[in-house]
């Protein structure tokens, strides 16, 4: 029973690890296109899901392109200041930085509205709060192989 019980953990840890390295290249791929191309794939998401019209989908570009260059230059920064030796930020820097991000999304979530129907916009909302928690769980669970990854111990 032991044996069975051991051999259907291999298993099971063994599928999920080739689920996982089945995911990065098609994330590689996404990630070698075009923004124009990214964010042409997202408006045609949107409006596959959200049944969008052409003045819809007119508006829905701009601030899906708008979304997409903050997004770039978040990650240009990022990435500039973990190559710089700059530590950890201050508790009114990170305040700052938390409390600008939470005003632009109050502003994206009135823009939008403004966009859709109140259906479209619930279920637009019900796709972000998804993808959000998607990517929550994602973080959490690379952060907690980070450590064993690294041959670091705690």
């Amino acid at each position: 029973m032991k044996k069975l019980f051991i051999v259907a953990l291999l298993v099971v840890g063994m599928t999920s690890f080739a689920q996982e390295r089945k995911a990065r290249p098609e994330r590689a791929k996404i990630e070698q296109m075009t923004p124009e191309q990214r964010n042409q794939l997202h408006l045609k998401k949107l409006t596959q899901e959200l049944d969008l019209n052409a003045s819809q989908q007119k508006e829905m570009s701009k601030i899906i392109a708008e979304q997409s260059a903050k997004r770039e230059a978040k990650m240009a920064e990022r990435k500039a200041t973990k190559d710089s030796d700059k530590k950890q930020l201050t508790s009114d820097e990170l305040f700052a930085k938390k409390s600008k991000m939470l005003d632009e999304q109050i502003v994206m979530k009135e823009r939008v509205k403004k966009i859709l129907t109140p259906e479209q916009y619930k279920k637009w909302d019900d796709m972000k709060s998804k993808r959000h928690h998607g990517m929550k769980k994602r973080m959490m669970h690379h952060k907690d192989r980070k450590p064993a990854e690294t041959g670091d111990k705690k």
